[in-house]
Parts: C-alpha cells; structure tokens; sequence
C-alpha cells in the first residue's frame, strides 16, 4: 500500500520541479523592492534610478510572454524553460560580486527575460501533463508562485545579520537563489521530460526536424504562424474572455499598488493597520488550490463568475464602506476581495487551454498574458495621477467599474455556453 501511494505521488514530480522554477522566480524578483534602500546606499544611485530599473525588469518580463510561448510551440516547453531558468540564474549570479552599477541593471533585465518565459510555457506543460486536473496542478503552480513573493522580504531581512560571503549581506541572497535555480533547473530538466505525452516529448527531443517528420509534419512549415495567432482574436468566447482577464488585470494591479495608501487616507485605519491588513490581501492566496480543483469537478467557468463576484463585491464594499467601518469590516472585505482575485487566477489559465487550440496554445496564452501585463502596468500609472487630480475614491471607482464589466461579461460567457 505504501509503495502504490509512494507511485501516486512521484506523478506530480514534474508539478513540483516546474512549480520550484516559478518559486524562484517570483522570489528573485521580489527580492529587489526591499533592497532599494539599501541598493541605493551600495550604487550611490537614486530611488528614481533603481525604480527606473526595475521597470526594465518588469518590461522584459511582459515583453517575453508572447515569443515563448511561440518559441513553445516550436521547440517544446522543456527546452524554452530551462533556457530562461539558466538566464535568471546566471543574472542572479553576476550579482554576488562588487560591479558597477550598469552590472546590476543588465542583470535586472537579464532575469527579466528569464522569468519571463515561465508562466506562459508553464500553463501549456502543465495542461498537457495532467489534462484530468490541470485546474488543481495550475493553482499548485500558482500558490508556489506567490509564496516566493511572501519569502523574499523575510530572507532579505534575515541576511541583513549576517556575514556577507562576497562583499555585502544582500548579495547572499541572489548567491542562494542563483545557486537553488541552477539545481532546480537540473531536476526540472532530468523530472519532467518523463511526464510529458508522447507529441510534446517528440517536440522536446534532441532532433525536432526527425520527430516531426515521423509524425508526418514538417517541424518549419507545419509551425503556426502569426497570422494564426492573431486569428484567434476574431473568435468571440476568446475574444471576450480576453477582455474579461484584461479587465482584471487593470482592477488588481491598479487596487496592489495603492491599497495601503487609500486605507491609510480615506478610512479611520492607522498606516500600520492598513499595511497589516495589505498583507492579508496575500495570505488568503492558498484559495487558488481549492479553485483550481473545483475547476475540474465543475467546469471553470462557474468558478470564474463566482470568484469574480465575490472580488467585486469585496472592493465595492471597501469603497462604499470607508468612511464608517472599522479594522474588522475593512478587513472581511479586504479578505473576499484577496479570496475572488487569487482565485479567479488558475481558473483563467485553465479556461483559457479550452479555447485556445492546442497546437498554438503557447504563443495564444503568451499574447494574452502579454495583454493583460500591459494593462496591469497602466493602471497605476492611470490610479496615481486620478487620485491626485479628482481624489482616490472616483479613482477606485473606476477600479470597481473594471472588475465589475469583468465579471458581468464573465457571467454572458456562463449563460452562453450553458
């Protein structure tokens, strides 16, 4: 019995490796907002500098969804992850020794590029590994995601109060990371190949031309071109699903980068209190494995109109409820509005394998996640300057406005299909 359970799990060996990558991933690169203060002292440079760097980072990351997830189709997702996994390491990597500044930003923008082939790919290896519970496997892969952003304050703080291997305290952190990812990328490299269906493990072999042609296709000529990608677009379900993550993506991020400050300003809250119960925002991300699985048992879209809902319902209560609720209320709906938005988040991918064909499904997600990173990083931008001019209650409005078109056009989706 125990060596039949010991079987059931070494099946997820390729959830855990790939989910790992993601991990450090999300880890290295929230690594750096903590450090600007010290950055800074260490480059002699300016906050504006450093943000200006990070953008780099940020943009390279967006930039790279759509040509992996092409690159995917063509040459197999093992191949274009591992490949970004030894670019992120290696950028970690040349940040253990003292270098000029311009070393540190090549090496921002070289992680960047990194990470930014893991998700997309991701999604499209993990569906194809485990087509019967692809929506569980997605929300795994996405809670490791998040709690690397959770750890990398913590062991920030924590080398802070030690002894620098190389130069700095803070440089042993990318040391480490540097180190896990090329380990991770080794397992990832050795695990997952043995997971795969037959046709993508074809595409991932060492001689793709010999494996397409023995499948009866032509690995150059039979490969998708953009014409095919940007067709996609012309079928209505994907189509306004598109609308529906961007919609989203524009509400969340916009609502990430001021929650603190509108809970500080426009309630009763302490500036302390309001960032504990920012941090509770994140804390409810566990909710993605019970989505993910409940995708599988139900269908997705039901799940995508509940959890929109519930996120919806959270951030018009925390604006309708500002100027009279307490830590407590404020916090409840903080909580439902975290519960809805990490939520919706494995069902989307998950939604998304459905109406994207399998043979373009790579480079189908990468232009959506590049879609919707795009209006993801608009909508600080739009919420600083309204909260600035008409204030930060018709500035959240709009956030409102957004995440509420989102799930009335997710619910249209629902009915639809019924």
């Amino acid at each position: 019995m125990l060596t039949a359970r010991l079987r059931r799990l070494t099946r997820f060996d390729a959830l855990v490796v790939t989910s790992l990558v993601w991990f450090l991933g999300k880890f290295l690169r929230y690594a750096f907002p903590p450090l600007f203060g010290t950055l800074g002292e260490t480059y002699g440079v300016s906050r504006a500098a450093l943000g200006t760097a990070f953008t780099g980072f940020m943009l390279v990351y967006a930039a790279m969804q759509f040509p992996s997830g092409l690159l995917a189709d063509r040459v197999g997702s093992v191949r274009v992850i591992a490949g970004g996994a030894v670019l992120t390491s290696a950028g970690a990597l040349a940040l253990v020794v003292d270098a000029p500044f311009l070393v540190l930003v090549a090496a921002m923008v070289c992680m960047g590029a990194g990470t930014g082939t893991t998700k997309t790919v991701a999604v499209r290896l993990l569906s194809r590994t485990y087509p019967e519970r692809t929506g569980r496997a997605l929300g795994v892969f996405d809670t490791f995601g998040t709690f690397g952003g959770v750890a990398a304050p913590a062991v920030v703080v924590l080398v802070a109060g030690l002894a620098g291997l190389f130069g700095a305290p803070w440089r042993t952190v990318f040391l480490a990371g540097g180190l896990a990812g090329v380990a991770v990328t080794a397992a990832f490299v050795v695990r997952v190949p043995r997971r795969l269906p037959d046709d993508e493990r074809a595409t991932n072999a060492n001689d793709t031309e010999s494996d397409a042609a023995a499948d009866g296709s032509d690995a150059t000529a039979g490969s998708p071109g953009l014409r095919t990608y940007v067709g996609l677009f012309g079928a209505p379900r994907f189509a306004a699903f598109v609308t529906v993550t961007v919609l989203f993506s524009f509400a969340y991020n916009g609502t990430v980068a001021f929650l603190p400050l509108y809970l500080a300003e426009e309630t009763a809250l302490t500036e302390a209190t309001a960032n504990l119960l920012f941090s509770a925002l994140f804390v409810v991300s566990l909710v993605q494995l019970v989505t993910g699985d409940a995708s599988d048992r139900v269908g997705a879209a039901p799940v995508i109109v509940l959890t929109l809902g519930v996120a919806t319902a959270g951030l018009v209560a925390v604006l309708a409820l500002s100027a009279t609720a307490g830590p407590f209320v404020l916090g409840a709906c903080v909580v439902a509005l975290g519960l809805g938005a990490h939520g919706f988040r494995p069902v989307r991918g998950a939604y998304l394998l459905q109406v994207v064909p399998d043979e373009v499904a790579g480079g189908g997600l990468g232009a959506v996640r590049t879609l919707l990173m795009g209006a993801g990083a608009v909508a600080p931008a739009v919420v600083g300057v309204l909260s600035e001019t008409v204030g930060f209650q018709p500035a959240f409005a709009l956030l409102a406005a957004a995440l509420l078109g989102a799930t009335a056009l997710a619910v249209v989706l629902w009915l639809v299909e019924r």
